[in-house]
């Protein structure tokens, strides 16, 4: 494991591949998101029982799996960093924990709205939505840890320990509907229950929710790098091959 991480340790060839592997992503979570809703908003037909106001799965669904996807992933990078005390785990945590945070807002406001037609209000303190709004909390919370230190190391270790505690959090969210009475409905065999003329645009949004996140968080990683490491003489001379001001130390 180490022998596999320890390249990546160092912060000019980590961000070379972010730079590197960006434009890449960015293209394919354009082009999957834009065939995933036109096809889903335009040419998907209607439910028979909730008309068009199921089309709000095409944002929601994605965004409620890449919100525990996200916290999944933070949490293997937290455990990296913190065994192995790979300061380049804890830039990944912070990279990806605003990204996170947005997933679960989105997942939180379109479950919201798709809620009022079905249930007859906008929120109620179901099992699986108030275990997703602590996901969002959980998600604060690190955010907060990270800039309530000046010292980076101690920063990415309380980050660090949050994040594993809040591990717990994921399977509550996930079984939530099978362990409590609730009004949200049941986990959906997509193959099973969904007809193929309205699966296939959700797979084509829940794979551009995907690369979108993993392009957002190489760039912010790439600039928690550069940031990171300011006053090291390869950051300037990057800046300067970009053509950005720049006010770091010569």
């Amino acid at each position: 494991m180490w022998k596999f991480l320890h390249p990546w340790a160092r912060p000019e060839r980590l961000y070379g591949l972010c730079r590197r592997l960006t434009p890449w992503f960015a293209w394919l979570s354009a082009v999957t998101l834009a065939t995933g809703c036109i096809w889903g908003f335009v040419f998907a037909p209607p439910d028979y029982q909730q008309g068009d106001s199921y089309r709000i799965m095409y944002l929601h669904v994605p965004a409620a799996m890449g919100s525990m996807g996200i916290y999944a992933a933070m949490a293997v990078a937290a455990f990296v960093g913190l065994v192995w005390q790979h300061k380049a785990a804890d830039l990944a945590v912070m990279a990806m924990a605003p990204v996170g945070a947005v997933y679960t807002f989105i997942a939180l406001v379109t479950g919201s709205a798709w809620g009022k037609p079905m249930w007859g209000t906008w929120w109620i303190w179901d099992a699986r939505l108030t275990s997703e709004l602590v996901l969002l909390f959980l998600y604060a919370g690190v955010i907060a840890l990270w800039h309530a230190f000046d010292d980076r190391r101690l920063a990415g270790r309380a980050a660090g320990v949050l994040v594993l505690v809040g591990v717990v959090n994921l399977p509550i969210i996930h079984y939530s509907v099978e362990w409590w009475n609730t009004l949200h409905q049941g986990s959906t065999n997509m193959q099973q229950s969904i007809d193929p003329s309205m699966r296939a645009p959700l797979r084509w949004n829940i794979a551009g929710f995907a690369c979108l996140f993993i392009t957002l968080t190489l760039m912010r990683l790439g600039n928690l790098v550069l940031f990171q490491e300011r006053h090291r003489p390869w950051v300037a001379a990057v800046l300067n091959r970009s053509g950005r001001p720049s006010c770091l130390p010569r």
